[in-house]
């Protein structure tokens, strides 16, 4: 690489003039600071210009540090003391050479001190220091609290204040691991207690990640911690706990529930996290053209029930929540009762059910209806008391939103049936019904086409599709190897109209409403899964494994 000085380049550019690279070089001597740093926070150029110039001029190549899961070795390498004085970060070894993501590739001091310290050539990239930043604190930050808490006194003697101070080692390295999960858009953190260390996994697109594994002796320490994060009883390890924790995550505030389990080898702790940015509207839940108008159509009735339904982790809450969010306005009155209530939405009265204080659904759904309220959302409708409640509700001009557990839409108005809701008054009160699951997206950075099999063709076939290539993920860094990143919905919607109110009258079997549906042009869930495989978003396997495995 030619040893060409940043300035002179950005000169070249035409990007600065000689009398801004001369006062910045003045600035520069009393400061200390680079000079692409110095130029950007006085606002002369942009980050983005800074690694455009030598990306194109010099073949720097510019990499995004999210896209990277860098192994502890590679870290290893890079003493932390020097990563953050050149805001540097080692990325991979190729036999004698590491590749160096660095905020000013042309800082040849810090290259020949890398090398030096390292013993190896060194092939530097150029990386945003925003992300930089973000990538020292992940990597680097957690080794060293780590460290910190392994050397500090003994964590068996570690008093509460100990545990309390903000200055604690072990409080600083479990917000670095609530940040680290956040950053791996992970929806819970698992902390198993295991027979001789401590295992700390991610779930991750609805698999479980392990991410490191510590020793025995921090696992009360480590609890404790989170206990007094979310306000339980340090001192009760005989029985399952619950708590809320709020942190401010990369200037965000960040709501995580958390959940203890006493086991064997002691407690198991779990905190969901429930992010608000990961609120979706109705237009991004994946919805086709012809199934969201439908859901629009269903939403904005003015009276009535409307359930979503599947299996746990199929993304219920997240549909409901995004109704609402389209329904709320100050004209309307709304009102939910939850177990528990994930997001708090502005705007809405969000009821926590409390059965130890008599709360129940029942009971809550009964106060809300004295509240003058326009539209009722019902965490889930697990009981008949309550399911008749919701209906009567529907029945006297209420909108209502629920979910139940049910493998299809067809078989949700057999199941309220089995229940014990009267087959009238299902007929005159529901709306539809939108059964859903979740398949994980196929991965963009290591998208491949591929020719689908006999069996595949036969089956796009059977659901009105042909194909003459599929995609799938090959598995990178950035998918963790799984070829998979992100979610997505497939649904099933089935609309209440006239033919069907017929047939819950006279107590039809689900087969009936689900070959009423196809005849009529509504595709099944199969069929709308496949449908996202032909536009590769998800995988064949993916689908089936949601849609048919699961059933």
């Amino acid at each position: 690489m030619a040893r060409k000085r940043l300035g002179d380049l950005l000169l070249e550019n035409g990007l600065i003039t000689e009398e801004q690279l001369e006062e910045a070089l003045f600035e520069q001597k009393k400061s200390g600071l680079p000079l692409g740093t110095l130029l950007t926070q006085k606002g002369i150029i942009t980050e983005q210009q800074l690694i455009e110039a030598i990306e194109f001029q010099l073949g720097v190549p510019h990499v995004k540090l999210e896209n990277f899961l860098i192994e502890k070795e590679v870290i290893d390498l890079v003493p932390e003391e020097l990563a953050r004085r050149y805001k540097v970060m080692p990325l991979k070894k190729r036999g004698n050479r590491l590749t160096l993501a660095m905020a000013d590739p042309l800082d040849y001091f810090a290259i020949d001190d890398i090398r030096m310290t390292v013993g190896m050539s060194i092939d530097p990239v150029i990386a945003t220091r925003s992300s930089l930043d973000q990538a020292i604190e992940k990597y680097y930050g957690f080794q060293h609290s780590l460290t910190e808490v392994l050397k500090d006194v003994s964590v068996d003697e570690m008093t509460e204040e100990q545990v309390r101070s903000d200055d604690a080692p072990i409080v600083r390295m479990v917000n670095q691991l609530i940040e680290q999960a956040v950053e791996e858009r992970a929806s819970d953190i698992h902390i198993d207690a295991q027979r001789t260390e401590v295992v700390v996994r991610f779930r991750i697109d609805g698999e479980l990640h392990t991410q490191m594994r510590l020793p025995k002796h921090l696992q009360s320490v480590l609890t404790a911690r989170i206990k007094i994060m979310a306000s339980l009883n340090i001192a009760e390890r005989r029985l399952p706990q619950d708590g809320r924790i709020q942190l401010q995550v990369r200037g965000r505030m960040i709501d995580l529930r958390v959940a203890t389990l006493p086991t064997i080898f002691g407690e198991k702790v779990v905190l969901r996290i429930l992010d608000k940015q990961n609120l979706l509207q109705v237009e991004q839940l994946g919805f086709s053209e012809k199934n969201l108008q439908l859901f629009k159509d269903m939403i904005e009735s003015a009276h009535g029930i409307i359930l979503v339904t599947g299996p746990t982790g199929s993304g219920k809450s997240s549909t409901l929540y995004a109704a609402l969010q389209k329904l709320n306005s100050e004209q309307k009155n709304l009102i939910t009762i939850e177990d528990p209530v994930e997001y708090q939405l502005d705007g809405i009265n969000q009821v926590q059910v409390n059965p130890a204080a008599g709360l129940t659904f029942a009971a809550g759904l009964r106060s809300i209806l004295r509240e003058d309220p326009n539209i009722i959302m019902i965490g889930e409708i697990r009981d008949q008391e309550t399911a008749e409640i919701a209906f009567r509700a529907a029945l006297t001009g209420h909108l209502v939103l629920s979910t139940l557990h049910t493998n299809d839409a067809p078989s949700t108005i057999t199941r309220l049936i089995d229940m014990g809701i009267e087959p009238y008054l299902i007929a005159s009160t529901l709306r539809g019904v939108v059964a859903q699951r979740l398949v994980r997206k196929i991965c963009t950075q290591c998208r491949e086409e591929y020719v689908p099999s006999p069996y595949e063709t036969a089956l796009l076939e059977e659901c009105g599709l042909s194909a003459g290539k599929l995609w799938r993920g090959r598995g990178c860094r950035t998918c963790h190897q799984t070829g998979y990143r992100g979610r997505l919905a497939i649904h099933e919607l089935l609309p209440v109209d006239g033919q069907i109110r017929n047939f819950v009258r006279e107590n039809k079997p689900a087969d009936v409403y689900r070959e009423w549906a196809e005849k009529h042009g509504y595709r099944n869930m199969l069929a709308d899964g496949m449908g996202k495989v032909i536009q590769g978003l998800t995988t064949f396997d993916e689908v089936l494994r949601q849609v048919i495995l699961s059933e």
